[in-house]
């Protein structure tokens, strides 16, 4: 027997080497070694095959093109690949080489192989292959062929591996025993591999059941022939099939028992969801496949449980599964208890939280109600029909398709040879009444467009038969039939606008839409037709329906938007001018009898769609516009000045034709550029009198600011984009004209000159700045002129931005403008910085220069502005590694490297930068209670990129300032929310508490390369007041900066080396309790100032000869901070350090200058922030001590 997968590559083998047509008829004598073929010549006749020369004896040793070996004589082709017992390339090799010797008979061994893995009993013979067509050959063949019988080794073979028991018992038990695994990926891989086989087993079994079935009825049919005819050998045959067709459905069916309750009963409820819709969907193939044996209520169960899953995909799963049944009507008799039992169930999952299992669930409501109409009551269907107005599309499209099977699947059968009713008498008549009916009843009336789209795709016919609404609105009801009340027409008005408008835009409604999507070919040419054909319907019905209804305000608002969605050509080309004509005098008529401001409002707009300039119709509709307003311009000049004249004696008549007449002309201004009229005067003219009398009508007052409104926004929309920026540079320049700088040089005369503008105009002005300079190159709207690719027209319009920015700076510069404001244009630093980079950099210098501490607070508002921004997009807990994040942080430290070297001149400035930062990081507190961080205290990691700023004895006093923001508490946390916090503390305590430390580190670890400054030796009272001073200042308890306990290793490595390494004894003690620790600590705390004392002292006469000036170097603001050669900073001043205090609102101490370090100093005492020594040593001892 072959094996299946064997015989492809046989056949694509031998196709190299055969190559003679199906047609062919071998006519040459089998000894003239050649074949002859009537059709299309293989060969010459007598002459042998390349290769065949000289190779007589080659063939020697073989018997039929074959080796005489392991017991092979005499075998055919198809025995030597049935058998198996060689290699099939070595099979090929041979019968290539036997074709060589021998052409014919190696022919007629390949012939006979492909008949005989047919199954045929017969064989081609050498004289039927030299005498026979190929078409008698195959007949003779057929003659002898098994015709009831299905089987053949192409399809024997396929299946015979399985009842290999050997191989299929492992594999079962294999995967059983995975699928039961610990592992998720054994269970998982081990379930999908056993559903997928269990699959297969089904088909098998399908196949053998229909062939137990054939066999069954060919034994039936045998045994009731008459005796004379009937074959005994055939029954016995039949028989014997039957027999082992039923020993295998056995075996398939202990097969599928075992994966089934070894697998599919325990994985069918897994933990994982994944594992989970494998089983339910493979179930769902079985019953389909396979419904007499698995569709009941034994496997149907399953489905119907796993249908309350708590994971959306396996819920979907069950309905797609139960889909593939109910569509199948003949299986709905077997359906019917798991209906009645799980209906309900399925009902309530049309409201399912995930959409796509709400949308299949209304699906297979669908199917159920194609099935049956008992079934679903009335109940039922309700529940699924108020979800056409769903705003998710999926969900409505589904609900519509229920609504319209349940309520519209009914129609009037058309008699056969009957011309087709149209109108009122159309078979759609009654179904576009119900469809008004149910709008009606569902009471949502401001959604008929929702539900025109949801019934869009499956009665689009029904909703375009707008022939038979007109007729409905128009025609006289038949004789019997109910005429439609008020209520129904205006419904059937608003419905009709909206399948109109469906059918033009051919996109969903707003709120329902999914996006642009590009229309097909095919939906090009329906919404073409469909236009035209709307067009040539409404042009000619349109009028007389505004005649009818044209008192009703309702109807008249819907009617008059139809002519927005003609294609206004139909005019012109279908010779409907007169139409037209008819239309533009309805319109009139009705813009003189309505004052409704909607209905006004939609006569303008359908002025405004019919004077389209590309349309011929233009001029008529032009024409016609003028002379209405004409009328109504002079109507209003005329009573407006009789009505100004009469003063307070004018009545209520006048005052109502004044405000009627002006709410036309404000609803046609709003759609219409009215210029010409000079509307701006009578308006002017009118509000002037209202505010000098006072006793104007309020709704005259209204509608007059409205259309004084309507004009100067037709005046600016005539304006360019090159007007406003040109007006924007020259009100800049007026500004700096008239600010307080035009008093300076002696002319105080021009005081009343001077003009500061207001904070709205300054937000105006900032307003147009950010919308108009920062902007991406491509959203220049300056720069579209068909020119984008020109780099010269982008060059010049980024030229004209920076123009823009300039002006505005200069007001900043210049104080013509509020400093605070120049915060929203350094946050764009980073992000503009090849654009705009020096500009903004210049105005930094320029601020500085005016106001260093105005200038800080500045810098800090623009952090925080972005700081709030990013907390708007991401979240409070969003993760500091963001881009958003690191964005921040990255500007925060140019901006730090703005404030140069000299830490002195930007003392104060850093100082009250510091303390707004400090102020803001607390500003919100937790919305989880004391326990949690305030909002905003990942602003103190944004802050420690000024710590480098500040001086030591200045680390010191902001660091008891940020102390009176913490509680206890705070101290202690260690998790990552308060990581912010413990960096920055760190960061202010880092050099902060020890001078000598820092000036002996920097100068041990530098050598003579250090450039050191002039220090002034404090005394021990100084120090000692000082102390005083700060917790005088305190008004509540505070944590006290606590002393590092590797100090004395840090400060003096001899010393540290002498205790540590040079055998000093060491004293093992108990832990000290907490008072102890405390007193430990202090008396620590007190040993290290007098030691630093005396240091300060030693060193300070060494330290004074290597002060020297240094050259200021200015640092680039991109550049990263240099090693510092600063100048002497003892000349500042205590009035300074009083201004400071003043200005931080906190008092402080003496502070001494300490010698300043380059930045590799810096680094090397900056603790590592992440190093749970360090955190452990500032922060867990820095406890109160009062």
């Amino acid at each position: 027997m072959i094996a299946a997968p064997e015989i492809p590559s046989e056949f694509s083998l031998l196709s190299k080497y055969t190559r003679f047509s199906s047609d062919t008829d071998f006519s040459e004598d089998l000894d003239g070694r050649s074949a002859t073929p009537a059709k299309g010549k293989v060969c010459k006749k007598g002459k042998k095959a390349a290769g065949e020369k000289g190779k007589g004896g080659k063939g020697a040793g073989r018997i039929n093109g074959h080796h005489q070996e392991n017991g092979m004589e005499n075998m055919m082709l198809f025995e030597v690949v049935r058998l198996g017992r060689s290699a099939m390339q070595s099979v090929v090799d041979d019968w290539i080489e036997s074709y060589k010797h021998d052409r014919d008979v190696a022919l007629l061994d390949l012939i006979n192989f492909f008949i005989q893995c047919s199954g045929c009993k017969g064989v081609v013979s050498g004289e039927m292959f030299r005498n026979m067509q190929n078409s008698e050959i195959i007949r003779r063949m057929t003659e002898e062929f098994d015709e009831d019988s299905g089987d053949y080794p192409l399809t024997i073979c396929q299946y015979s591996i399985i009842y290999d028991e050997y191989m299929m018992d492992t594999v079962i038990s294999l995967l059983t025993g995975l699928s039961d695994s610990q592992v998720r990926a054994f269970r998982h891989t081990s379930t999908l591999a056993a559903m997928k086989l269990m699959t297969a087993l089904v088909n098998v079994a399908l196949n053998l059941s229909i062939n137990m079935d054939n066999t069954q009825r060919q034994y039936e049919a045998e045994r009731n022939k008459i005796v004379a005819k009937r074959a005994n050998d055939r029954l016995e045959l039949l028989l014997q099939k039957r027999k082992e067709l039923q020993e295998n459905q056995d075996e398939i069916e202990n097969m599928m028992n075992a994966i089934f309750k070894g697998v599919f009963v325990h994985r069918y409820r897994d933990a994982i969801a994944e594992i989970r819709a494998i089983c339910i969907e493979e179930i769902g193939v079985w019953m389909k496949l396979y419904s007499d044996a698995f569709l009941n209520d034994s496997y149907l169960k399953y489905v119907g449980w796993t249908m309350h899953d708590k994971q959306g995909e396996v819920r979907l799963k069950c309905l797609t599964a139960l889909q593939g049944l109910y569509y199948n009507r003949e299986l709905n008799a077997r359906l019917e208890l798991f209906t009645s039992r799980f209906k309900d169930r399925i009902v309530s999952m049309t409201l399912d939280k995930e959409y796509d299992v709400a949308v299949q669930a209304i699906k297979l409501l669908t199917l159920v109600l194609n099935s049956t109409d008992e079934v679903l009551t009335p109940e039922d269907c309700e529940s699924v029909y108020h979800l056409v107005y769903s705003a998710h599309r999926p969900v409505a499209i589904a609900a519509g398709e229920f609504l319209f099977k349940k309520l519209f699947s009914q129609r009037e059968p058309e008699e056969e040879g009957a011309p087709k009713r149209r109108g009122r008498q159309s078979p759609n008549a009654n179904l576009i009444k119900t469809t008004v009916f149910f709008f009606l009843e569902s009471e949502l009336h401001e959604h008929a467009a929702y539900l025109v789209d949801s019934l869009w795709e499956c009665g689009a016919e029904l909703l375009k038969d707008w022939e038979c609404m007109i007729s409905l609105l128009l025609d006289d009801p038949l004789p019997g039939e109910e005429a439609l009340t008020d209520r129904q027409e205006t419904a059937l008005i608003e419905i009709m606008l909206c399948t109109v408008r469906q059918a033009a835009e051919c996109h969903p409604p707003v709120g329902r839409g999914t996006g642009k999507r590009v229309m097909t070919a095919k939906e090009k040419k329906t919404q073409l037709d469909d236009r035209t054909r709307m067009t040539e319907l409404f042009a000619v019905a349109l009028p007389p329906l505004l005649a009818k209804y044209a008192v009703d305000a309702e109807k008249v608002t819907n009617l008059l938007q139809l002519p927005q969605y003609f294609d206004l050509e139909i005019y012109t080309t279908g010779r409907l001018e007169k139409h037209l004509e008819s239309l533009l005098r309805q319109i009139r008529e009705i813009v003189e009898k309505h004052t409704d401001t909607e209905v006004l409002e939609v006569c303008s707009k359908t002025y405004h769609a019919l004077c389209n300039e590309e349309f011929t119709i233009f001029n008529r509709v032009d024409i016609a516009r003028s002379q209405l307003l004409d009328e109504l311009v002079d109507k209003f000049n005329r009573l407006l000045e009789d009505f100004l004249q009469e003063g307070e004696e004018a009545d209520e008549d006048d005052a109502y034709q004044v405000l009627s007449t002006l709410k036309r002309i404000t609803a046609f201004h709003n759609a219409h550029d009215l210029s010409g009229w000079d509307l701006f005067t009578s308006n002017f003219k009118l509000l002037n009198t209202g505010i000098e009398n006072g006793d104007m009508p309020e709704q005259i007052v209204i509608h007059s600011l409205q259309c004084t409104h309507y004009v100067i926004l037709w005046h600016l929309a005539k304006s360019s984009e090159g007007s406003s920026r040109k007006a924007f540079t020259i009100l800049c320049d007026l500004l700096l004209i008239f600010s307080h700088q035009m008093v300076s040089g002696g002319r105080e005369h021009l005081e009343p000159l001077v003009y500061s503008p207001e904070d709205s105009l300054q937000s105006e002005l900032l307003s147009f700045i950010l919308n108009h300079v920062f902007i991406d190159q491509d959203d220049d709207t300056n720069s579209t002129d068909g020119q984008q690719d020109d780099e010269a027209v982008k060059i010049e319009a980024l030229h004209k931005r920076r123009n823009l920015l300039a002006a505005y700076c200069k007001l900043i510069i210049y104080c013509v403008v509020d400093m605070k404001t120049g915060a929203d244009i350094f946050k764009q630093y980073m992000r503009y910085y090849n654009d705009y980079g020096d500009i903004i950099k210049e105005t930094m210098s320029k601020t500085r220069q005016i106001d260093k501490i105005q200038c800080a607070k500045t810098l800090i508002l623009s952090l925080q502005q972005l700081f709030n921004e990013m907390l708007s997009e991401l979240g409070h807990g969003f993760d500091r590694s963001s881009s958003s994040f690191c964005g921040i942080k990255e500007l925060a430290r140019r901006f730090s490297l703005t404030f140069g070297l000299d830490q002195v001149k930007t003392r104060d400035a850093i100082a009250m930068l510091h303390k707004d930062g400090i102020e803001f990081a607390f500003k919100d507190p937790s919305t989880h209670g004391d326990g949690g961080p305030p909002l905003n205290l990942a602003f103190l990691d944004i802050l420690s990129e000024f710590s480098s700023k500040l001086m030591r004895q200045d680390k010191r006093t902001v660091h008891m300032y940020l102390e009176r923001f913490m509680t206890f508490q705070m101290a202690l946390q260690r998790e990552d929310c308060w990581l912010p916090l413990i960096s920055y503390r760190n960061s202010l305590q880092a050099g902060g508490d020890d001078d000598t430390m820092s000036v002996m580190s920097g100068y041990s670890s530098r050598g003579s390369s250090i450039r050191s400054k002039k220090i002034k030796p404090p005394a021990a009272t100084e120090s000692s007041s000082s102390s005083e001073v700060w917790q005088q200042s305190m008004q509540t308890p505070v944590m006290l900066p606590s002393p590092h306990l590797t100090s004395t290793a840090m400060r003096d490595p001899k010393r540290g080396r002498d205790d540590s390494f040079m055998g000093t004894p060491q004293h093992h003690q108990t832990p000290m309790d907490y008072n102890s620790q405390v007193t430990w600590m202090l008396a620590q705390r007190q040993q290290e100032e007098a030691r630093q004392q005396q240091e300060r002292a030693m060193n300070y006469a060494k330290l004074r000869t290597n002060l020297q000036h240094a050259i200021r170097r200015g640092t680039g603001l991109m550049e990263e901070d240099e090693e510092p050669i600063v100048e002497d900073v003892m000349m500042s001043s205590e009035g300074r350090m009083d201004d400071l205090n003043e200005g931080m609102d906190f008092d402080t101490m003496d502070i001494d200058l300490p010698p300043s370090k380059n930045r590799r100093e810096r680094s090397e005492l900056k603790p590592d922030y992440f190093d749970p020594a360090s955190i452990m040593d500032e922060s867990v001892l820095g406890v109160s001590m009062f």
